[in-house]
């Protein structure tokens, strides 16, 4: 049996209790991390959406941290939030300082910075996956989500759309903030439409209060991931990145451009994420985008696996 150090901190927010939280374990250079198991049992046991593992690299390895990411039912390739969360936890515990730093993760190596309580992160490659233009399976979307499909001048003609920066997610257009507060998915439902598009959950926003000038964009959003055993998540990191790339794709977001994201709103959990892209001036296929926020510990100790 391991004894670890352990966290809980508020990830996208300045104060505890909001935002979205995460547990975090820490472990010792030339750790083995904890049977798979183990780590799961832990997470369902927070019941939190995710809890990092955190183990930091040593002389001859290429990254300086590698994480790894559990929902209470299964492992993920990479969590925004969970990022923001333990970085910002190695910063404080004086692991690390300000700078920059190579995390490994199930998607890719990503580079992570760390700016006084601020944390910005890379995510992975973001890939336009699928679009779903059938009108039919749009329909049983909508309806999944307890909703009615939006006339398209409420939401200029978008289409919902399967993206990834590191987890695939459904991005969902709906044609306003009342429309968004008032969904309420069939949980069975959506996680059987979501293992059928091979998507964690469907991200749901409007930018109905968006700025008319594309390189700075606000959005409000709801997240959904009931497959995974998270009915709805208060402050999702990859989620953005693919939403600021969809709304890239879709000409509302410039090529360098800045969308931020208030979600957890509905849960009582008001979050606040900052996603910036850039696209390559020659080729615009090239794009990048990273996500940032603040955090805030609120628990510290130690915990046996």
């Amino acid at each position: 049996m391991g004894k670890y150090k352990f966290y809980i901190a508020d990830a996208f927010t300045e104060e505890i209790f909001g935002g979205n939280t995460a547990g975090i374990v820490v472990l010792e250079p030339g750790d083995d991390f904890p049977l798979k198991e183990k780590m799961i049992k832990l997470a369902a046991e927070l019941k939190y959406s995710e809890t990092v593992f955190i183990l930091p690299g040593l002389e001859k390895d290429s990254w300086d941290f590698h994480a790894r990411y559990f929902t209470p039912t299964d492992e993920v390739a990479l969590c925004g939030h969970a990022t923001i969360a333990g970085m910002y936890v190695l910063s404080k515990i004086g692991m690390i300082n300000e700078g920059v730093y190579k995390l490994k993760t199930g998607a890719e190596t990503i580079d992570i910075q760390v700016d006084g309580s601020r944390v910005i992160m890379g995510m992975a490659t973001p890939e336009n996956i699928d679009t779903i233009d059938e009108p039919r399976t749009i329909s049983e979307l909508y309806s999944i989500m307890g909703l009615t499909v939006p006339n398209p001048s409420s939401i200029g003609r978008l289409k919902p759309m399967l993206i990834s920066t590191g987890l695939p997610d459904i991005m969902l257009p709906v044609s306003g903030k009342k429309e968004l507060d008032i969904i309420n998915p069939n949980m069975k439902r959506l996680s059987e439409f979501s293992e059928r598009w091979n998507s964690v959950g469907v991200h749901a926003f409007t930018t109905e209060f968006a700025k008319e000038n594309n390189s700075e964009i606000k959005a409000f959003c709801r997240n959904f991931a009931p497959l995974y055993g998270i009915d709805e998540e208060a402050a999702t990191g990859t989620s953005n990145g693919a939403l600021a790339y969809y709304l890239h794709l879709n000409g509302l977001l410039g090529s360098d451009g800045t969308l931020k994201v208030i979600q957890g709103e509905a849960m009582h959990r008001p979050s606040s994420i900052d996603v910036f892209l850039s696209a390559d001036p020659i080729s615009q296929d090239i794009v990048t985008v990273r996500v940032g926020g603040s955090a805030v510990i609120l628990a510290e100790g130690k915990v046996y696996l």
